[in-house]
C-alpha cells in the first residue's frame, strides 16, 4: 500500500536529497559530493528523435549511492524480443564489465516518458531489481507504444524531441511508488530552485519555455509541475532486462547538446583491441598444467547447463579466457593434435549453439504467441459471422415490412384518385343543378304571376260552374 503521508524522518531525508542534489541532467557534470545520495532524479533529453537510425541509445554516465549508473533506450523497440512497436526504457549498471566476480546492487526504478504538454498524461513505471552480472540492466521493453509516442498531437514528442525522467533510489526503505513522497521531492526541489533564484544563482530568462517545467538537460531547459502522472505498478507491466552485449561504460550515445570530449568511433575501438590481441598473442605465453584444468572445469561447467542458460549466464567472456588459456598450453603431452584442435574448434560452438536455442525458443514462443493471436481472430470472425447473418436477417424483415407498406400505399393511393375522380364529378353536377336553380330564380316572377292569374281563373270558372248548376236545378223545377 502507497504511503499518502511522510513521516518527520522522510521529510528531513527528502529535505537532504533536495540540498545535495537530488536533480541530475545525465548530460552534466556531477561534483563528488552528490555521488553518493541514495536517490537521484534524472532528467534526459533526446533531440531528433524521430530520425534516430541505432537501435539503442545510452545516456552518459552518473553516480547515485556512489554506483555508476546510466539509461539505455530502445527508440524503435528493443528487436531481441519481437517488440519493435513499443519504446523500450530501462536502467543499466555501467561499469558491469568492470565490477568483481559474484557483484550485485540493489535498486528502485521509477521511469517516465514526459507529456511535455500536460504533465498529467506522462507514462510512469515502478519496478525494482537487484542487478547482477546476468542482469545488469532493468525495465520496461514495452514502455508505450511508438504510435502514441510518435504522434506530435499526443505531447510526448516535441519539436522531434523526446524527454524521459528517472528516480533511482538504493536505499530499500524508500517507496518509489508513493506518489506523496515524488510530489514532496518535486515540491521541494522547486522551493529549492525558486531560493537560488532570488540570490541569483541561475539565469531563469534563459531557461523559459511556454511551459514552465523544473528541468531539462539541453541548454532549452525548462521545467515541468508536478502532477499525477499515468502510473503502472509492477504487476501490470513486468519488467526485464535486455540481456544484451553492452559497451564500455564510458561509450555514450546521447543527444545532448552538451559539448562533451569526442568519442572513440567504433572503427577506433576495433583497430585498438585487435593491435592489443596481436600484441598479447605474439607474446609467446605459455599456460601451466593448472590453468589448462581450471579452463577444462569452466568448460565442462558451462556444457553442463542447458544452451539458453547458458546463453543467459554471462559465462562467455570467461569462456573465452579459458580457450585463451588452452591455445597457450603444452599439451603435446596429453592431447593428441586432433583433440586440440576440437577442443579449441568448441569455442564457436559455444557462441552459435546457445544462440540457435534461444533463436530456437523465441521462434516456438512466437509461434504460441502467433496461435493465441489466430485464435483470437478466429472467435473475432464468428462472432462477426452471426452478427452479420442477423443483420441480413433484419435486412430482408425491413425489405418485407417496406414491400407490404409499399403495397398499402399504392392502394391508398388508388383510393385516393378514386375520390378525388368522383369529386370532381360531384362538382360538376353541382354546378349543373346551381346553373338550373339559378335559371329558374330569373323566371320565378313569370310563373308566380301565371299562378295567380290561374287561380283567379280557377275562382272564376268555379263561381260560373256554380251559376251554371244553379240554373240547371232552377229549371229541375219547373218541369
Amino acid at each position: 500500500m502507497h504511503k499518502e503521508r511522510m513521516s518527520m524522518n522522510e521529510q528531513r531525508r527528502v529535505k537532504d536529497w533536495i540540498e545535495h542534489g537530488l536533480e541530475l541532467e545525465v548530460d552534466s557534470s556531477e561534483s563528488q559530493s552528490v555521488e553518493s545520495q541514495q536517490v537521484r532524479k534524472c532528467t534526459w533529453r533526446i533531440e531528433n528523435f524521430s530520425c534516430i537510425k541505432c537501435k539503442k541509445l545510452y545516456s552518459n554516465t552518473f553516480h547515485v549511492g556512489g554506483n555508476k549508473w546510466r539509461l539505455l533506450v530502445f527508440p524503435k523497440g528493443n528487436p531481441q524480443w519481437n517488440r519493435v512497436d513499443h519504446i523500450s526504457f530501462y536502467v543499466d549498471v555501467a561499469d558491469a564489465a568492470t565490477l568483481p566476480y559474484g557483484w550485485s546492487r540493489y535498486a528502485q526504478l521509477r521511469l517516465t516518458v514526459v507529456n511535455q504538454i500536460d504533465r498529467k498524461y506522462s507514462i510512469t513505471k515502478v519496478t525494482d531489481h537487484e542487478f547482477n552480472a546476468k542482469e545488469n540492466d532493468w525495465g520496461f521493453t514495452s514502455f508505450m507504444p511508438l504510435d502514441e509516442l510518435l504522434d506530435p498531437k499526443r505531447g510526448y514528442l516535441v519539436n522531434d524531441a523526446c524527454l524521459v525522467e528517472a528516480y533511482i533510489a538504493t536505499d530499500r526503505t524508500i517507496d518509489l511508488l508513493s506518489d506523496a513522497l515524488i510530489v514532496e521531492l518535486e515540491t521541494a526541489s522547486d522551493k529549492l530552485k525558486s531560493k537560488e533564484a532570488d540570490h541569483g544563482k541561475a539565469a531563469i530568462d534563459n531557461q523559459k519555455t511556454a511551459i514552465a517545467e523544473p528541468e531539462e538537460i539541453t541548454t532549452r531547459s525548462s521545467a515541468i509541475l508536478s502532477a499525477p502522472a499515468v502510473l503502472s505498478s509492477p504487476g501490470q507491466d513486468k519488467a526485464e532486462s535486455t540481456n544484451q552485449n553492452l559497451p564500455p561504460a564510458d561509450q555514450s550515445s546521447s543527444q545532448s547538446e552538451t559539448i562533451e570530449p569526442e568519442d572513440p568511433t567504433e572503427e577506433d575501438m576495433d583497430t585498438f583491441f585487435t593491435s592489443l590481441e596481436s600484441e598479447l598473442a605474439s607474446g609467446n605465453m605459455v599456460s601451466s598444467q593448472e590453468e589448462a584444468k581450471e579452463a577444462l572445469v569452466n568448460i565442462d561447467e558451462a556444457l553442463n547447463m542447458a544452451p539458453a542458460n547458458f546463453y543467459d549466464s554471462g559465462m562467455i567472456s570467461s569462456l573465452k579466457k579459458a580457450f585463451k588459456v588452452l591455445s597457450c598450453f603444452d599439451c603435446s603431452s596429453t592431447f593428441t593434435i586432433e583433440q586440440k584442435n576440437e577442443l579449441l574448434a568448441m569455442e564457436e560452438n559455444f557462441k552459435q549453439l546457445p544462440e540457435r536455442v534461444v533463436k530456437a525458443v523465441q521462434d516456438k514462443n512466437l509461434l504460441t504467441e502467433k496461435e493465441s493471436v489466430k485464435l483470437a481472430l478466429s472467435r473475432n470472425l464468428e462472432d462477426s459471422l452471426v452478427k452479420f447473418k442477423e443483420a441480413k436477417a433484419e435486412v430482408k424483415q425491413a425489405e418485407q415490412k417496406l414491400a407490404s407498406l409499399h403495397e398499402q400505399v399504392v392502394e391508398a393511393q388508388k383510393n385516393k384518385e378514386n375520390i378525388l375522380a368522383e369529386r370532381k364529378e360531384i362538382f360538376k353536377i353541382s354546378q349543373d343543378l346551381k346553373a338550373q336553380r339559378d335559371a329558374m330564380g330569373k323566371e320565378w316572377p313569370e310563373y308566380a304571376a301565371k299562378a295567380k292569374v290561374a287561380e283567379e281563373e280557377e275562382k272564376s270558372v268555379e263561381a260560373e260552374w256554380g251559376r251554371m248548376k244553379d240554373f240547371i236545378s232552377s229549371l229541375k223545377g219547373k218541369i
